[in-house]
Protein backbone atom coordinates (compact mmCIF):
# COMPACT_ATOMS: atom_id res chain seq x y z
CA UNK A 1 0.00 0.00 0.00
CA UNK A 2 1.60 3.63 -1.08
CA UNK A 3 2.05 6.27 1.46
CA UNK A 4 2.78 9.56 1.65
CA UNK A 5 6.05 10.60 2.68
CA UNK A 6 8.08 14.05 2.68
CA UNK A 7 11.45 14.06 2.26
CA UNK A 8 13.73 16.96 2.63
CA UNK A 9 16.60 18.10 0.28
CA UNK A 10 19.94 20.57 0.32
CA UNK A 11 22.68 21.27 -1.80
CA UNK A 12 25.65 23.46 -1.23
CA UNK A 13 28.12 22.09 -3.49
CA UNK A 14 28.42 22.62 -7.45
CA UNK A 15 25.60 23.89 -9.41
CA UNK A 16 22.96 23.39 -6.38
CA UNK A 17 19.88 23.96 -8.44
CA UNK A 18 20.81 21.54 -10.96
CA UNK A 19 21.59 19.27 -8.38
CA UNK A 20 18.45 19.15 -6.29
CA UNK A 21 16.37 19.18 -9.92
CA UNK A 22 18.32 15.51 -10.54
CA UNK A 23 17.75 14.03 -6.94
CA UNK A 24 13.77 14.90 -7.78
CA UNK A 25 14.18 13.38 -11.02
CA UNK A 26 15.62 9.84 -9.05
CA UNK A 27 13.15 10.05 -6.35
CA UNK A 28 10.50 9.81 -8.80
CA UNK A 29 11.45 6.40 -9.80
CA UNK A 30 10.29 5.41 -5.93
CA UNK A 31 7.01 6.51 -6.54
CA UNK A 32 4.90 9.47 -7.71
CA UNK A 33 5.87 12.86 -6.69
CA UNK A 34 2.80 14.66 -5.35
CA UNK A 35 4.52 18.08 -4.95
CA UNK A 36 7.74 20.02 -5.06
CA UNK A 37 8.60 23.07 -2.44
CA UNK A 38 9.47 26.15 -3.83
CA UNK A 39 13.39 26.41 -3.41
CA UNK A 40 14.88 27.91 -0.60
CA UNK A 41 18.74 29.71 0.30
CA UNK A 42 19.63 28.83 3.84
CA UNK A 43 22.54 29.77 6.16
CA UNK A 44 24.53 26.53 7.47
CA UNK A 45 23.48 25.35 11.09
CA UNK A 46 25.62 23.58 13.32
CA UNK A 47 28.92 23.57 10.85
CA UNK A 48 28.42 26.93 10.02
CA UNK A 49 31.82 27.54 8.11
CA UNK A 50 30.61 26.74 4.25
CA UNK A 51 28.63 27.98 1.28
CA UNK A 52 24.99 28.46 1.89
CA UNK A 53 22.30 25.93 1.42
CA UNK A 54 19.61 25.36 -1.46
CA UNK A 55 17.10 23.29 0.29
CA UNK A 56 13.35 21.86 -0.64
CA UNK A 57 10.97 19.45 0.21
CA UNK A 58 9.26 16.61 -2.02
CA UNK A 59 6.12 15.02 -1.24
CA UNK A 60 6.27 11.48 -2.46
CA UNK A 61 3.82 8.58 -2.65
CA UNK A 62 5.61 5.41 -2.52
CA UNK A 63 5.37 1.45 -1.95
CA UNK A 64 8.91 1.57 -0.60
CA UNK A 65 9.36 0.49 2.70
CA UNK A 66 11.39 3.10 4.80
CA UNK A 67 14.21 1.32 5.05
CA UNK A 68 14.04 0.87 1.13
CA UNK A 69 13.70 4.51 0.56
CA UNK A 70 16.31 5.31 2.98
CA UNK A 71 18.70 2.78 0.79
CA UNK A 72 16.83 4.38 -2.33
CA UNK A 73 18.25 8.03 -1.09
CA UNK A 74 21.55 6.74 0.31
CA UNK A 75 21.93 5.32 -3.20
CA UNK A 76 20.95 8.43 -5.18
CA UNK A 77 23.58 10.56 -2.75
CA UNK A 78 26.25 8.11 -3.40
CA UNK A 79 25.60 8.04 -7.32
CA UNK A 80 25.35 11.75 -7.24
CA UNK A 81 29.26 11.89 -5.92
CA UNK A 82 28.21 12.70 -2.36
CA UNK A 83 31.01 12.33 -0.16
CA UNK A 84 31.15 12.24 3.28
CA UNK A 85 33.98 13.60 4.35
CA UNK A 86 32.99 16.14 7.97
CA UNK A 87 29.42 15.24 9.62
CA UNK A 88 26.96 18.46 9.07
CA UNK A 89 29.87 19.93 6.29
CA UNK A 90 29.61 20.59 2.58
CA UNK A 91 27.48 18.07 0.09
CA UNK A 92 26.65 18.11 -3.29
CA UNK A 93 23.03 16.43 -1.96
CA UNK A 94 21.58 15.71 1.61
CA UNK A 95 18.25 13.57 1.13
CA UNK A 96 16.54 12.98 4.47
CA UNK A 97 13.22 11.50 5.36
CA UNK A 98 11.53 13.83 7.53
CA UNK A 99 8.06 11.84 7.87
CA UNK A 100 6.79 8.82 6.11
CA UNK A 101 3.06 8.58 6.68
CA UNK A 102 2.12 8.13 10.85
CA UNK A 103 4.91 5.94 11.09
CA UNK A 104 7.51 5.95 13.87
CA UNK A 105 10.69 4.03 13.25
CA UNK A 106 13.79 3.83 15.14
CA UNK A 107 16.43 1.80 13.70
CA UNK A 108 19.55 2.53 15.38
CA UNK A 109 22.06 0.24 13.02
CA UNK A 110 20.97 1.50 9.72
CA UNK A 111 20.33 5.34 11.21
CA UNK A 112 17.07 5.65 10.27
CA UNK A 113 14.87 7.43 12.65
CA UNK A 114 11.21 9.05 11.36
CA UNK A 115 9.97 11.42 11.92
CA UNK A 116 13.61 13.18 10.86
CA UNK A 117 14.58 13.71 15.26
CA UNK A 118 15.41 17.79 14.69
CA UNK A 119 12.98 18.49 11.63
CA UNK A 120 11.01 20.53 14.24
CA UNK A 121 14.04 22.56 15.11
CA UNK A 122 14.87 23.34 11.62
CA UNK A 123 13.56 26.66 9.46
CA UNK A 124 14.96 25.45 6.40
CA UNK A 125 12.92 21.77 6.70
CA UNK A 126 9.50 23.47 8.30
CA UNK A 127 9.19 26.80 5.59
CA UNK A 128 9.21 24.47 2.36
CA UNK A 129 7.07 21.57 4.30
CA UNK A 130 5.00 23.71 5.38
CA UNK A 131 4.32 25.21 1.89
CA UNK A 132 3.24 22.22 0.40
CA UNK A 133 1.86 20.06 3.00
CA UNK A 134 0.57 22.95 6.13
CA UNK A 135 -1.64 20.06 7.63
CA UNK A 136 1.01 17.03 7.80
CA UNK A 137 1.64 16.15 11.42
CA UNK A 138 4.37 15.46 13.18
CA UNK A 139 3.46 11.75 15.04
CA UNK A 140 5.29 12.14 18.36
CA UNK A 141 4.54 16.27 18.82
CA UNK A 142 0.98 16.21 17.31
CA UNK A 143 1.62 19.44 15.73
CA UNK A 144 1.28 20.02 12.64
CA UNK A 145 4.23 21.81 10.20
CA UNK A 146 2.32 25.04 10.07
CA UNK A 147 2.53 24.97 14.12
CA UNK A 148 5.66 23.57 14.04
CA UNK A 149 6.94 26.32 12.00
CA UNK A 150 4.97 29.16 13.98
CA UNK A 151 6.67 27.79 17.59
CA UNK A 152 10.49 28.34 15.87
CA UNK A 153 12.21 31.14 17.38
CA UNK A 154 13.80 33.47 14.98
CA UNK A 155 17.00 33.04 13.80
CA UNK A 156 17.71 31.17 10.92
CA UNK A 157 17.76 32.66 7.59
CA UNK A 158 15.73 31.42 4.84
CA UNK A 159 15.16 32.99 1.65
CA UNK A 160 12.77 32.35 -1.21
CA UNK A 161 14.46 32.00 -4.00
CA UNK A 162 12.50 30.28 -6.99
CA UNK A 163 8.61 30.76 -5.94
CA UNK A 164 6.37 27.92 -7.00
CA UNK A 165 5.14 27.61 -10.13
Amino acid sequence: MAEFVYLSLGSNLGDRYANLRAAIERLGEAGAIGAVSSFYETEPVEFRDQPWFLNCVVALETSDSPEALLQRALAIEQEMGRVRMKEKGPRLIDIDILLFGDRVVEEQERGLKIPHPAMHQRRFVLEPLAEIAPEALHPLLRKTARELLADLPAGQVVRLLEPKT
